[in-house]
């Protein structure tokens, strides 16, 4: 999962720099593996800093004062394709034709067609396992195709048309061309969020897409709309221009935003996340009753920080329970499920959790989380409770058991790798040391989404019904994405892409921490 920003400031003179830096940071929850920003500046002068690591560590001041311009995209990184490379750090640039600047969102169920594609008919170099540079260069290629000097926004439609027609699976981007303005659009299915605003001041109208509404919120956008599926958006310093490029196939956002990766703060597709979570907590509150019937001993309700925490204040309620902090979380730890390598996210879990003995000690306790995805997390959670004193424990998810991959942008590929995967209720508990566990129902939590926006009818549920929305998701397929991107096999793709080992980065050939100049590119 990442998250993808794109602003244009109607003031050529500003500069769009701090409020990029400011909204990565505000969709810091989406990636922690890497952060870029790209600005263009006058002449259509592109200026780059990008690098491993969280938002604050990429960028300082001297860094951001680098970065020029009114416009310009910005990227948040974890990957599901790829390694943790310096050279797979998003946006990714490409010099033919016009400059283009690319960030994405997902992932593609079709990459080596693609590849194939790039390879033997248009002899486009591809220099990362990233996906969204096989995006880009499509879209570049068939930008290409027009054999202008100059093009208009009917080109560039066309261009993301072809990119529609060729490329298969969940995605939302942003694009900027040097020049001319900043782009934004959705894949076919809207599987990946994106949304945009609008903010008025002295010197015209600013715009700003985000993968959140939050980001747009907090920096004072107004009228936030989302992109449809197959609608492309383009902005310059003079106009918006809209197209519904291809009709949408059956729209069906990713159900797992609202479960855990997007801020409760934020609104999706015309539902509230906060809203959608306590809807989750009502109905896991009924799942509780249903396991437990009357003869349920729970004394208190604690949450895993933070997603679950508005889902069990609601089930709380609903249960008649005191509502209880337990565990205490250094908020400096990342994401644990966005961690690469278990034994990685089961060291952070002991860093970021700390159980209060005085919530635990000598009580039967119902401890909810926003799903179960390997299990590593919750064993240690687990465990955690019971060296405080807990006597019983309850585990609750507000998801469904996952039992699927994920082929449309999270890391949940391995289905060995899955706790739920050829294992039922008991056999769950038994494997993360609980003595109970009770799932949220598949019915339930799509209908803690439907309610508030009933024109959605479907949601991209694959990771716990194996059924993928775009088709053409084969066993073989599956195979091949287990293969590479298991945790073992990560681990071994991370260790050829070391520090020490130099990349050429984007076809441009230099490190993203160096500050060199290349055409009219600098980077820093």
């Amino acid at each position: 999962m990442c998250g993808i920003l794109a602003l244009l400031l109607a003031d050529s003179n500003a500069s769009a720099n701090l409020e990029l830096f400011e909204g990565l940071q505000l969709l810091q929850h989406r990636g922690q593996d890497s952060a870029g920003i790209v600005t263009c500046g006058p002449k259509g002068r592109f200026y780059q800093r990008k690098g491993n690591g969280m938002v604050r560590d990429v960028f300082d001041q001297k860094h951001l004062q680098n970065l020029v311009g009114n416009l310009g995209i910005g990227h948040v990184r974890y990957p599901t394709a790829g390694t943790s490379s310096h050279s797979e750090a998003q946006p990714f640039y490409v010099n033919s034709p016009y400059g283009i600047v690319f960030g994405h969102n997902g992932n593609l169920i079709n990459t080596q067609e693609i590849k194939n594609y790039l390879d033997f008919h248009t002899h486009r170099h591809i220099n990362t396992d990233s996906d969204s540079e096989l995006l880009l260069n499509i879209f570049a290629n068939n930008l290409q195709a027009t054999n202008k000097v100059r093009i208009n926004e009917k080109d560039i439609f066309t261009a993301i048309k072809g990119l529609y027609e060729r490329c298969i699976g969940g995605y939302a981007c942003v694009a900027m061309i040097a020049g001319f303005g900043i782009i934004g659009f959705r894949d076919p299915y809207g599987i990946r969020p994106i949304c945009y605003g609008r903010r008025e001041t002295i010197k015209g109208t600013d715009y700003m897409f985000a993968s959140e509404s939050v980001v747009l919120d907090a920096l004072g956008f107004t009228e936030v709309i989302d992109i449809n599926p197959g609608e492309a958006i383009i902005i310059t310093k003079t106009e918006i221009t809209k197209s519904r490029l291809i009709e949408a196939k059956n729209f069906a956002p990713c159900i797992f935003e609202y479960v855990y990766f997007a801020r409760p703060d934020s609104v999706i597709d015309g539902i509230s996340v906060y809203s959608s979570r306590l809807v989750m907590g009502e109905y896991l509150a009924d799942q509780v009753l249903k396991k437990c019937g009357n003869s349920m001993d729970i004394d208190v309700v604690i949450p895993v920080p933070d997603t679950s925490r508005v889902a069990a204040l609601q089930a709380a309620y609903k249960l008649k329970l005191p509502y209880r902090e337990g565990f205490i979380k250094n908020r400096y730890i990342g994401r644990t499920f966005i961690m690469p390598g278990q034994q990685m996210r089961r060291t952070n879990v002991r860093r970021k959790l700390n159980a209060m003995a005085l919530e635990f000690a000598d009580k039967n306790v119902l401890i909810v989380d926003d799903s179960i995805v390997r299990g590593t997390t919750s064993k240690e959670i687990v465990q955690m409770a019971r060296d405080a004193g807990a006597r019983k424990i309850y585990f609750a998810s507000c998801a469904p058991p996952i039992k699927y991959p994920n082929v449309y942008g999270i890391d949940m590929p391995s289905r060995q790798e899955l706790v739920a995967h050829n294992r039922d209720d008991d056999l769950i508990a038994k494997e993360i040391g609980a003595d109970v566990i009770i799932y949220q129902e598949l019915d339930d939590l799509l209908e803690s989404c439907k309610k508030f926006n009933p024109n959605i009818k479907s949601f991209d549920c694959s990771v716990f019904n194996g059924e993928y929305i775009t088709g053409n998701v084969t066993t073989e397929y599956l195979e091949h994405l287990e293969n590479v991107r298991n945790d073992v096999a990560k681990s071994f793709k991370d260790t050829l892409h070391s520090p020490d080992t130099t990349d050429l980065h984007n076809n441009f050939g230099f490190s993203s921490k160096s500050q060199v100049k290349c055409g009219s590119f600098w980077a820093y």
